[in-house]
């Protein structure tokens, strides 16, 4: 493991060794312990108390940020005809159908974040599975990038919609705002996205659901939440 700069370890100095916070106190620490020169993403990691490996344990949803994530979005949306024409009057950075799968497989176009489809387009974009796939592109309906309503989903990822799910060891990693944003506003980001977790709960998860909480800003140090303490 490589060696921590002096930033980060005096950074690290205004935590207490393995103390729980509270989380306006977490969200001061976050913002006290950014260091970086540039304004430095806080993301929250939630470790859950469910197993990933069985369908009735997934955890996957989606949240509107009350203060958005402090990053533009840049949205493709596959559709055609009256649709298309929605997604352009909505804001979506780009728009199209079959003509874009060459530029996708054969030039390896990804200026987009977010890719957003029609129900009808999915045959075509399902061609490009194996490209945004491992990107984490692929459209999905429990995301709710594959709606027949174009205009509300690019306007609730303009407005700083996240998606968040489980990774492989049951922790869900998501971006929660900028440094920048100050503590209130961090605050209210926070309790919308645990309010999200805690509601997409799945029926066969069993025992203390939320395990542990840790916030951090993408250079500083985590800041560890006492799960305790938060309804679950």
């Amino acid at each position: 493991m490589p060696k921590k700069g002096k930033k980060y370890r005096n950074a690290a100095a205004l935590l207490k060794k393995d103390n729980l916070h509270d989380i306006h106190e977490a969200m001061e620490l976050v913002v006290k312990t950014s260091f970086a020169k540039f304004d430095e993403t806080v993301e929250a990691h939630v470790k859950l108390g469910v197993d990933s490996r069985h369908a009735d344990q997934q955890v996957r949803s989606t949240i509107v940020l009350p203060n958005g994530t402090g990053k533009k979005q840049r949205i493709l949306v596959f559709a055609k005809g009256d649709k298309a024409k929605e997604a352009e009057e909505a804001g979506a950075d780009f728009v199209g159908a079959e003509e874009l799968i060459p530029r996708i497989q054969n030039d390896n176009w990804f200026d987009y974040d977010i890719v957003v489809a029609t129900p009808d387009m999915m045959g075509v974009v399902g061609r490009l599975g194996k490209v945004l796939g491992p990107k984490g592109l692929m459209p999905n309906p429990k995301a709710g990038t594959v709606t027949a309503d174009i205009t509300k989903a690019v306007a609730d990822i303009k407005a700083g919609k996240v998606e968040f799910r489980l990774d492989r060891d049951n922790i869900i990693h998501v971006p929660m705002g900028k440094v920048s944003f100050g503590v209130e506003k961090l605050e209210e980001n926070f309790n919308a996205l645990l309010g999200a977790i805690v509601k997409a709960k799945p029926s066969g998860a069993k025992g203390q659901y939320l395990r542990s909480i840790t916030v951090a800003s993408t250079m500083g140090p985590g800041v560890k939440i006492n799960p305790a303490k938060i309804s679950s």
